[in-house]
């Protein structure tokens, strides 16, 4: 189970115990389970501390001993989820395996998030080991076990990957890779419908480093990583599988420490991932994943297993951690490559977005007036109808409505809608009612009006809109309130924040390309403010000054340009920086555009995912942005919150209730 990592040096967290007697091991473990109770610290010591070849030599040692089975003692002496994790570190890796696949596919239901993460992670040899394990283990094929249990395209491409062919020849044909890259782009993008089989036999066959080359061309003749096209041509089980698939070969490492972060993430802990991922991997690439780990989430795996479990379980996990990686808050080295590469990948994808809500065909505007009409007239209100009407419509389409009413009826139907519907639908319904201008001008206003001020609503609405967008606000904003937004904004905040937010009110971000030599300048004055380089000649509030106008006013192009060459000169990310070196709203607001520039689509997933988590649901959030992107990019949000969150955002709305909850899964669009 060893294995060679950077430079060959073994990547493992758990090693051959030095001085190592089997005998001696099999004593203590007898020992440690005799009598009333068992010593679970001497067995979880004893046994996190040696390697699988010993913990067999082990189990060997107490059956010429005791003439007892080991496993069945601890299965005995141990429960829960302790259990299930040493019991695990007593089997070969490809035993383990073989029981994960067979506990995955037995009784009602499938787990087919077991079954993708072992065959898309393993090696040929690791896969053909497999086999024979479960073969031997259970004196059944697995194909055929697994052929029974699953359909479709998902159950090709897993029979295709239980073949452990996967080409291993590290030379590379260019002109393949080419033919690939284009017969992919073929299959998907350019296609009516999906050629599946031809994602199928390259993704399943084809070498890690062939594939890495073709995923490269791929990106350079769509415009848009391989994962997008994925997504958007895939669906269900098969989608997620192919994207594991793309995730390992790209790096299984990164594979490993995405599940284990969304295994510990939120409320509960998804113990089954996370005892398989810690076992599998404990004498392989363990010391990788957590730098990863580190990287990508600015926290230690050793920190999230403490916070997350606990009792003896939690101390055999922290042993197979094998120990905290750095200070809390520090950015380390191997992050710099990282986070470069992923403003190179922001640099160069074109996203295309996409809304849930469309015009409807053979729209009627009179004939949806009357139906409004109808659904509140008389006693009661026919809420199903109003919903129906509403969020099948486009923006433009309801405003059309909206006319059609007064003309027939000689009354306000915004009104109307007031006096009949209430709570959180009213809020949905209402805000769909309006134009997108005039509904982010509504928002600002109520998170300035009354005591205290929202400054998280006017940092989200300010910081992600575009010019027109802005410069539309403006005017509404105008003419609701009779004053400008500029000056609501001076008289509702102060200092730095104000300036802020003043200056991205204007509506005057640069549209143009990319200068690299003014990309390297501005990246210098960004490092000197936030203390990351000697300071200029200037003074700190003339470097704040500028580091404020680069952030507001440069195209996004430009600014993935300035944050790259940041890296560069830095080390750091300038996400990174910002959170450690900054502090109160000017951070957040800071935060938000960086954020934005790199992933908008993301930027709002995370806010959907916080508003809903946890006890009780943040309602002005939840509506806010699924009634603002309903129609620029929330389908695009959906797939971000899939691939960040591992669940549906249908799913997580599916908690809300009544009215309010029908309308938000209309807005929110199918769950695939």
């Amino acid at each position: 189970m060893s294995s060679k990592g950077k430079a060959g040096r073994y990547r493992g967290s758990v090693k051959d115990f030095p001085n190592f007697d089997a005998n001696q091991d099999a004593e203590a473990l007898y020992n440690a389970m005799k009598g009333l109770g068992s010593d679970k610290e001497a067995i979880l010591d004893l046994i996190t501390s040696r390697s699988n070849k010993q913990r067999i030599e082990i189990c060997h040692a107490y059956k010429a001993l005791y003439g007892k089975d080991l496993i069945a003692d601890l299965k005995y002496e141990l429960t829960g989820k302790f259990e299930r994790l040493i019991v695990g570190l007593m089997r070969p890796l490809e035993y383990f395996d073989a029981k994960e696949i067979k506990d995955a596919l037995k009784g009602v239901g499938t787990d087919e998030k077991c079954l993708i993460e072992i065959l898309a992670s393993r090696t040929n040899q690791q896969i053909h080991a497999l086999r024979e394990a479960y073969k031997d283990a259970y004196e059944r094929d697995l194909e055929p076990d697994v052929i029974a249990d699953t359909t479709g395209h998902f159950k090709k491409m897993l029979v295709v990957l239980l073949q452990g062919t996967r080409e291993e020849d590290d030379v590379v044909s260019e002109e393949l890779v080419e033919q690939d890259a284009k017969d992919l782009l073929e299959a998907g993008e350019v296609k009516w419908g999906t050629d599946e089989a031809q994602f199928i036999y390259i993704l399943g066959s084809r070498s890690k480093q062939h594939l890495r080359l073709v995923f490269n061309e791929y990106l350079k003749i769509s415009g848009k990583p391989i994962e997008a096209s994925i997504r958007g041509e895939l669906s269900g089980d098969f989608e997620k599988l192919m994207l594991a698939v793309v995730k390992n070969i790209r790096s299984t490492q990164e594979y490993f420490a995405d599940r284990l972060f969304k295994a510990m993430k939120g409320l509960g802990t998804r113990d089954n991932t996370l005892i398989r991922i810690m076992v599998s991997r404990s004498e392989i690439d363990m010391l990788d994943i957590r730098e990863i780990f580190r990287t990508k989430y600015e926290k230690s795996l050793h920190h999230m297993i403490e916070s997350d479990t606990s009792g003896d379980y939690k101390k055999a996990l922290l042993k197979l951690c094998g120990g905290d990686d750095d200070a809390a808050g520090e950015f380390f080295p191997e992050a710099a490559q990282v986070a470069y590469q992923m403003w190179e990948l922001s640099a160069v994808a074109k996203v295309e977005l996409k809304g849930t809500i469309h015009p409807a065909p053979d729209f009627n505007a009179d004939g949806d007036a009357k139906v409004l009409r109808k659904a509140m007239k008389g006693f009661g209100t026919d809420e199903d109808a109003i919903i129906e009407v509403v969020t099948r419509r486009s923006n433009s389409q309801r405003q059309e409505i909206i006319q059609a009413y007064k003309s027939h009826y000689g009354r306000d139907l915004i009104a109307d809608l007031k006096s009949e519907i209430s709570g959180a639908l009213a809020k949905v319904i209402l805000g769909l009612m309006m134009t997108p201008a005039q509904y982010d001008a509504k928002q600002l206003n109520k998170a300035m009006e009354g005591a205290g001020t929202d400054e998280s609503v006017l940092i989200e609405i300010l910081a992600t809109r575009n010019n027109q967008e802005i410069q539309a606000i403006n005017e509404a904003y105008k003419e609701a309130y009779h004053k400008t937004l500029e000056d609501a904004l001076s008289s509702d905040t102060s200092g730095h924040f104000k300036r802020i937010l003043i200056s991205l009110a204007l509506g005057a971000r640069d549209e143009g390309g990319e200068d690299f030599t003014k990309a390297h300048e501005d990246a210098k004055v960004a490092a000197e403010a936030l203390k990351l380089s000697d300071v200029s000649s200037d003074d700190s509030t003339s470097l704040e000054t500028r580091f404020l106008s680069i952030l507001c006013t440069q195209s996004y192009p430009q600014l993935r340009r300035v944050f790259q060459e940041f890296i560069k000169l830095t080390n750091h990310d300038v996400a990174h920086a910002i959170k450690k070196r900054m502090s109160g709203d000017v951070r957040d607001a800071f935060l938000a555009i960086v954020l934005s520039v790199k992933n908008k689509q993301a930027f709002f997933a995370d806010k959907l995912y916080k508003s809903m988590k946890g006890a009780g649901t943040d309602d002005r959030t939840l509506i806010r942005i699924m009634v603002s992107r309903s129609e620029i990019d929330l389908l695009s949000i959906r797939r971000e919150f899939w691939d960040i969150y591992d669940k549906s955002l249908h799913h997580m709305i599916e908690d809300t209730s009544g009215d309010y909850r029908k309308a938000l899964l209309a807005i929110c669009g199918e769950e695939n």
